[in-house]
Order: C-alpha cells, then structure tokens, then sequence
C-alpha cells in the first residue's frame, strides 16, 4: 500500500499537545510506550544501556522519555532475524507497511553500529540486514522495496514489477544506502566475512545501474508510469521522465519521498552516489582486493563530480548562488528542498560537504526559508516539508537533520523545543504534522524517523551534552 494510506488523526483527550515551551503534563506520565520485553522483536544490551546512560544526561522528563520510546524502535517493532544456511538474514519493515525499503533499513540500524563491537548479536542482526539487501539488489536494482516472501506481488505498474518487489521506483539514493551501511558495518566491526560472491555481484549491479541510468547512448531499460491521482506516483515522458541533456549525471526518476523527480538528475542524489562510490572503491580496494573495480568506482565518481561542479548549481532571483535540487543539464534548475533524505539540507551529514562549505551555508539558507517552496510555517512550528504530504506540513526528519547539521545551539534548541512540542502526545516521531495542528499527523509507526530522532539524541550526549541539561 502507498504511504499516504497510511494518514492517521488522533485526538488525545488526557494528553493535551503543549504550545511550544509550555510543559505539557505531569512527570508520572511518562510511561514508557515500548512493547514487554517478551514482545519486543530484538533486545540488545548494548542499546539497552545506551538508552540508560543518555537518559541520564537529559534533564526534560518528555524529551528523555521520547528518546526512550523512538531509539529502540525499530529492534522494538520491525525487525524479522533469522539464518539461512549460516549466514544471517534481518528482514525490516517500515513500520506501518510490511514492506523493507533499501533506504529506510539502512537509515533504521545505522544508529547501532557503534555499540556492535559491545554486542555480538546486534552486530549480527546487521550483518543481516548487509545481506538482505544484497539479496534484494540481486532480484532487482532499480526497485525500491521489497517483500520477504519472493512469491508476493506489489503494485501493478506499468513497468517490470518482479516478484517480490513491493514498489519499483528508481532512487538513486536506494543504493546509496545499501553501500552507506556495507561501509559503515565494515568501519565499525572490522568485520569482512559477509562480503561474499553474492555481495560483489550485487555491488557491481550498482555500480552498472548508475552508469545505465547516465544514459549516454539511449534512455536504458527503466521506465515507470502509474494510475494514480496524484501525478507525483508517476513519471512523465512515457515513463522515462523529462528530457536531459547527458552531460554525466545519474538520472534518478524518483527522490527518496518517493515522489517523481521534475528534472531527472536529483542533485542531492548524486552528490550521495559520489560519496557512496568512493566507500565502494575503498571497500574494494582494502576487502576484495579489486583495484580493476576499486578504480572503476572512483573513475565514475570523478566524472559525477565534474557534472555536478558544472551543472549541481545556480542563481536563485533571491537566495543568490546556491545548489538546486533537480536539474535537466540543459540550464534549467528546481529550486526547492524536500525534507527527505538525501535532500540539500544533509549533504555534511552525508559527507559531500563540510557545514562550513560556503555554497553548503547559501543553500542551506535558501532550504530553510520562506524562498523554499515547501518551507511551511505555522502556530505550532517551522521547517521544511514536501510534495508527498502536502502545503502546510513538516517532516519531523527535517527538523531533525537541522540539528545534525549546524553547531548554532540556538537553533538546535528551537529545533529540540518544537519536536517535543509536536508529538501529539504520543511520544514518538510522525512521517509528518500540520504546523497548525500537531494532531493532525500522518504515519503513527514510522520506524525511520523514531530511529533518527534517537542518533541525534545521542549525536547530543556526545557532542553538547550541556543543551541536554536544559529544560524544554
């Protein structure tokens, strides 16, 4: 089912949502909203003590008693660990739709990687999640997400839906993500058995999906239309997207809210192929021992790069010079950011650019303000949104990014401040919220987001530890 199913409204008469810096219910409320220990679906010691010794930094009853009920959330709630043959497999969901996505299950375990090496069997359920992907790419690079039962069917595109496939949208930060975590699993543990034969043949089904969708010499095997009423489920072009020049750059037909790109070279995207291309290349170099492929890797990082020094940026009428989300390499630009990840707001918290980089700081500028199309504004909060849930919404993951990416402690406080005003008085974190009305909220269980809210709790602990002290 399609994620704007999945809109749930809740109204909460003993719990009322707090106006921004106003306590919103007694201490003794905060009970924690995790399943029994019986129920819950992995139980780390690790994550366990974590949970624990950050607590114990915090000094806002509500907001520890958040990070008690969103970091664990995906070991909670949506991991499947099991073995076949041996070798570890971890099939995650979303949350509110049994379906893995590629991106969502990196973003959902990255969080626990530094605590593996206290806790064998985390490390292990990972390595699993290392593995399901593979085995996912494997079916099929260009889909999105995946079912674990390989005979189930998902939607019925008008493209070539195998199954298995839950959803056949080509995001280039699909398979970012999968290298994203191969690497960070493999910095964290020193761990290299799980990078098999199964493994380098799904990463160099990557690797030969990026330079397919460069389309140099045709537009390549990926088309994608849909009946729907919302045009952003679709594509246009007959299903190829609108016309490009090829100048290098990857074409990514859809962004990672899974809403359609306008101009098929998703900036943001891009920018994360290069940093994931050149994990892979290390990888490669230092594990398998295939500079042949390592050098393949890097070369087509340089060459994506170039593209994106020529063609990443442009003059916005009010913001200046500043990087696009989309473009089309003929000159056009889209400029606006979508809260999604990978999105312009992230790219320090990706590893393309430091916080300090000049272009970074306009862009950054230009995505948290009222020039960004989907910047929204209300009684109850600011921050960016998307076309996915529409005009006068936020993404809790936007606001959240903001934090891992400025060292402006005040905004960080804003940012801390209108999080825990805007629960709903759930204490966990929605896909999105009405910036008028925090309890009209879309997606009660949202793995992604509860799991992200956590790193950046932690991320705090570690970082400024003395903003965790204070009240809000």
């Amino acid at each position: 089912m399609n994620r704007r199913n999945f809109i749930a409204k809740t109204a909460l008469s003993t719990i009322a949502v707090s106006a921004i810096g106003s306590k919103s219910w007694a201490a003794e409320a905060f009970t924690s909203m995790r399943p029994p220990v019986a129920k819950r679906k992995f139980v780390s010691k690790a994550v366990e003590t974590t949970i624990s010794n950050v607590k114990k930094k915090i000094a806002d009853k509500e907001l520890a008693w958040m990070f008690e009920n969103c970091y664990p959330n995906t070991l909670d709630t949506t991991v499947n660990f099991y073995e076949t043959g041996g070798k570890p497999q971890t099939y995650v969901i979303t949350g509110d739709i049994d379906a893995m996505w590629l991106r969502d299950s990196s973003a959902q375990v990255w969080p626990y990687l530094p605590l593996c090496k206290q806790d064998k069997e985390l490390q292990r359920l990972i390595a699993g999640v290392v593995n399901k992907q593979a085995e996912f790419v494997l079916i099929d690079p260009y889909a999105n997400s995946f079912y674990d039962d390989k005979t189930k069917k998902g939607w019925n595109d008008e493209t070539e839906t195998k199954p298995g496939v839950h959803e056949r949208k080509w995001e280039v930060d699909s398979l970012c993500y999968v290298i994203r975590l191969a690497h960070g699993y493999w910095k964290a543990t020193g761990d290299t058995l799980l990078f098999d034969a199964d493994w380098n043949r799904a990463m160099k089904a990557i690797v030969s999906t990026f330079k397919e969708q460069q389309r140099k010499e045709n537009s390549g095997p990926y088309r994608f239309r849909r009946s729907a009423s919302n045009p952003t489920d679709s594509q246009f072009g007959f299903g190829y997207g609108n016309p490009t020049k090829k100048v290098g750059l990857i074409h990514s037909m859809f962004r990672p809210s899974d809403d359609a790109t306008f101009y098929p070279f998703l900036i943001s995207s891009n920018m994360f192929a290069v940093v994931s291309l050149r994990q892979l290349a290390e990888m490669y170099t230092s594990i398998l021992k295939d500079t042949g492929f390592a050098k393949t890797c890097i070369d087509l990082a340089i060459e994506v790069d170039a593209a994106l020094g020529l063609h990443a940026a442009g003059v916005h009428p009010f913001a200046g010079k500043i990087y696009a989300l989309e473009a089309d390499g003929f000159g056009n630009h889209l400029f606006m950011d979508d809260a999604n990840i990978p999105n312009l707001l992230s790219l320090p918290y990706l590893g393309y650019c430091k916080m300090d980089d000049p272009l970074y700081v306009a862009t950054r500028k230009f995505s948290l303000s009222a020039n960004n199309p989907w910047f929204n504004e209300g009684k109850f909060a600011k921050g960016i949104g998307g076309p996915h849930v529409g005009v006068g919404k936020i993404w809790p993951l936007g606001m959240v990014m903001q934090i891992l990416t400025t060292s402006d402690e005040e905004e960080i406080k804003y940012c801390l401040k209108t999080l825990k005003a805007t629960h709903a008085g759930t204490g966990f974190i929605h896909e999105s919220f009405n910036v008028d009305d925090p309890k009209d909220f879309s997606r009660e269980w949202f793995a992604w987001a509860n799991t992200l809210f956590g790193e950046m709790i932690v991320h705090l602990s570690q970082t400024k530890p003395h903003l965790l002290a204070l009240q809000y």
